[in-house]
């Protein structure tokens, strides 16, 4: 798995950092996401999905090959 985070787009809502904080944080300056790992281990994915499906702005991507993926995935911007 890779995750991409549009930082641009970002509302700040914080919810990728309360599903998945091992893998997403929150500026200090002014909330919006920062990604910790980029290719986070296989056993923080589902968390990572989830966070992806509850952004309100839709602002992580995820890139999974075929056997990583699940029913949960985010949807494409």
């Amino acid at each position: 798995m890779r995750i991409v985070a549009d930082h641009d787009r970002c509302l700040g809502a914080g919810q990728c950092a309360l599903y998945a904080p091992e893998v997403f944080d929150q500026s200090d300056e002014d909330g919006t996401v920062v990604l910790l790992a980029e290719s986070p281990p296989g056993n923080l994915h589902e968390n990572v999905r989830r966070a992806a499906l509850m952004c309100p702005n839709q602002v992580i991507s995820l890139h999974e090959s075929a056997e990583e993926a699940s029913p949960v995935d985010a949807p494409s911007p």
